[in-house]
């Protein structure tokens, strides 16, 4: 009992952060989406109580994906109605179960350290940038978009510079400057005992921002933010307009080819999204625990078939708010079930208040958050471990800020990729001659790649020598490179070769074979 309230006490205010945090990227998602902006909510409690429940990942936390807005615009819009495009997302889901069946979950584990690494610097830069017109005054961009090229005519790096000389706003900017002197002066100097030490400091931020506000509107009327820089929480004014915010799938256009079309784009991407979310929140866990990946494929499943039923908009694992998970302290995924609770006990009771709070205090927690992932310690580490490394690294961080998430993973993965090949084309075999002595040493597996370079090796070989051939560093030779060993046997007894063979393939060790006339046959 003692250590369930211990984890209680650690996850609820980590649920909190959370919740402010996920807010206003439900309510962005929703709108970069061309959807109702209370399906990105919807979105939000799902990930939070369906897919915490259901997942084994203490860390991670669901939700509507930025990475997918492109595709659910599209979609929605390619669709008779919104109800249309709900069924698509159940569908999704459907799928995603299926795919965790047959152990798709593994596919996480071919991606290379260094593109993890970089998908969260460049998670971490681009929610700093994209936040920085948010904390200055300009909300022309939905929070949640990742794209480089924004909605309304700017991009990443213009917009910044549109907000300092068209739309700065000093209330905005003053709230934003002493929420963010405070977040950061409380990771200091917040206390290790005592009551104090489980206070949220976003939460800290959110009341002042609000009571903040509230005294600019009666002391200083120029520096009040408006209604179009707070939160915008849809507001029912009974508890049926509330149950009429959600809405369900119309299953009569199970017959449309452009809704299945629209669940197997979405089951791949949410699938492959949350499947590198998780690996790489697995990496930003200080216990390193390990999730269970195709369980992870079943539990987001079971989210969208849940979401989709209610009117909410596809989930996936998200790096955001589960780094922020990370980053306040949750030890379990109850703090991501209580997020979830929390999102909907807020906007069912109090939307009033939830609209009162400046975009720009938001703002701040959210580049906190891009700040820790994006640490100058990180790109220091990586360039220590040398260009192979560092190369995919830079290079995913480039490709997702100037284009979107989805394109800079796929480009950082194809670089990954291409360094892990030119990794196996290091010399695997070595060649040694001492005299008439040679060693042809194989210092790794040897797949057919590895052909040339052993037939090069082998052909070194002078008459009249004694060679060994050491295949001990092995647990795998490819057929292909048993038959040039073979062939090279066969030819030694013509040249006055003597060999010998050390390791033990396929059950036959050195002992076993008779060389130079004896040929090496593995089962």
């Amino acid at each position: 009992m003692n250590a369930l309230f211990a984890t209680w006490r650690q996850d609820l205010p980590a649920s909190i952060v959370v919740a402010l945090v996920a807010l206003p990227l439900c309510l962005g998602v929703a709108l970069a989406s061309g959807a109702p902006l209370f399906s990105g909510v919807i979105a939000g409690m799902v990930g939070g109580i369906v897919v915490g429940s259901l997942s084994k990942s203490p860390l991670s936390v669901s939700g509507p994906a930025a990475g997918l807005t492109v595709i659910v615009f599209s979609a929605i819009q390619s669709v008779p109605s919104y109800e249309a495009f709900l069924l698509a997302v159940m569908l999704a889901g459907v799928m995603q179960m299926a795919f965790s069946l047959t152990k798709s979950g593994v596919l996480a584990e071919f991606v290379p350290t260094s593109v993890i690494t970089g998908m969260l610097s460049a998670i971490g830069l681009t929610l700093i940038l994209k936040q920085i017109p948010h904390a200055l005054g300009y909300d022309g961009d939905p929070e949640g978009d990742w794209n480089f090229f924004q909605t309304d005519g700017l991009n990443t790096f213009s917009a910044i510079w549109y907000t300092l000389t068209d739309s700065f706003l000093w209330g905005a900017a003053l709230i934003a400057l002493a929420s963010l002197a405070f977040l950061f002066w409380w990771e200091k100097a917040r206390p290790t005992e005592g009551p104090l030490k489980f206070l949220p400091a976003p939460l800290v931020v959110v009341v002042f921002s609000v009571l903040a506000n509230l005294l600019f509107a009666v002391v200083a009327p120029a520096l009040e933010v408006q209604r179009s820089h707070l939160v915008q929480v849809p507001i029912a004014g009974s508890f049926g307009e509330f149950v009429g915010l959600f809405t369900f799938p119309d299953f009569s256009s199970i017959t449309l080819p452009t809704v299945w079309t629209i669940a197997v784009t979405l089951a791949i991407v949410a699938s492959l999204e949350s499947l590198l979310s998780v690996k790489a929140i697995d990496e930003l866990d200080p216990k390193r625990r390990v999730t269970d990946k195709n369980r992870e494929l079943m539990a987001q499943g079971g989210g969208n078939i849940v979401s989709g039923l209610i009117g909410g908009l596809p989930v996936t694992s998200v790096i955001v708010r589960s780094s922020a998970n990370v980053g306040a302290n949750a030890g379990s995924k109850m703090s991501t079930i209580f997020h979830g609770f929390w999102l909907l006990l807020s906007v069912a009771l109090i939307p009033t208040v939830l609209n009162l709070i400046p975009l720009s205090a938001l703002a701040a927690i959210l580049i906190q958050t891009g700040y820790k992932l994006a640490k100058p310690a990180l790109f220091l580490a990586r360039w220590k471990m040398g260009y192979a490394q560092f190369v995919p690294f830079v290079v995913t961080i480039v490709a997702i800020l100037f284009t979107d998430l989805l394109i800079g993973i796929v480009i950082g993965l194809g670089v990954g990729f291409v360094f892990v090949i030119a990794r196996n084309f290091r010399p695997s075999v070595s060649y040694v001659e001492d005299g008439n002595a040679v060693m042809v040493r194989a210092r790794r597996n040897l797949y057919f790649i590895h052909k040339v370079e052993l037939q090069s090796a082998l052909n070194r070989v002078p008459d009249n020598a004694t060679v060994v051939v050491d295949v001990t560093a092995t647990e795998f030779v490819d057929p292909d490179n048993i038959d040039i060993i073979n062939a090279f046997i066969k030819n030694a007894e013509y040249r006055n070769i003597r060999v010998s063979v050390r390791g033990d393939l396929a059950g036959r060790t050195a002992a076993q074979i008779k060389a130079p006339t004896k040929e090496i046959v593995f089962a």
